[in-house]
Parts: structure tokens; C-alpha cells; sequence
């Protein structure tokens, strides 16, 4: 079987203030230049990639594979929100736009461009 890598695909970071976020969660924007961990069916801006003291390297852009609960969204163009855990899941209404290009339901992970 033929595998495929998106990774670094695209990639845009930027560092932003941020409280206490873990490394690989999808973050929103909580102020001028401040991100926060999300709440369930918020709408996220970006991935924590790389957080030090009170500042945070945030992913904006590209393809990244995460963590997805619920139902598995489907291969193309979905509206996608945080879950609440850290991870997205399918939008019950609005959303982020997003491409997802591959999805791993053993994983529970979906690869989208943001």
C-alpha cells in the first residue's frame, strides 16, 4: 500500500501571548496577539505546536493531522469546530472551513489544510 505525507505542507506559525495550551490542541484567538485553548464549538484559529513560558507558536496554515471525536467527518470540504478536548470535530453549524484530505478512524485522526 502506497502511503502519502502532507507534513509541513504549507506550513504558516506565528507566536502568540497564550495562558497554559498543550502542544498539538487547536487554539482560538482570546485577545490582540493572545490565543486560549477552545471550548466546545468554538471556532478555532490555528494548533499549538510549541508553547514556552507565557508564549506559543501557533500553526495558522497548512496541512496538520488531529484528533477528532464523534462522528468521522468525511474527505473534502467540511465545516469543522473544536470539540472542547483539544481536538475538532464535525461543526453542527458554522464552523472553520477546512480540507480534509485524509481521515484514520483507527486513530481517531483527520489530516485537513487550514
Amino acid at each position: 500500500m502506497m502511503s502519502v505525507s502532507f507534513e509541513g505542507v504549507g506550513q504558516v506559525c506565528a507566536t502568540f501571548l497564550s495562558g497554559r495550551l498543550t502542544e498539538g490542541q487547536v487554539v482560538k484567538l482570546s485577545g490582540g496577539g493572545t490565543v486560549d485553548g477552545c471550548a466546545a464549538d468554538d471556532e478555532f484559529c490555528g494548533v499549538a505546536l510549541c508553547c514556552k513560558d507565557d508564549a506559543c507558536t501557533v500553526q495558522v496554515r497548512g496541512f496538520v493531522t488531529l484528533g477528532y471525536s464523534g462522528t468521522a467527518p468525511g474527505v473534502g470540504w467540511k465545516a469543522l469546530a473544536a470539540d472542547g478536548k483539544g481536538g475538532v470535530k464535525a461543526a453542527a453549524s458554522g464552523g472553520v472551513k477546512c480540507l480534509v484530505a485524509d481521515v484514520d478512524s483507527t486513530a481517531k485522526t483527520v489530516t485537513v489544510m487550514l
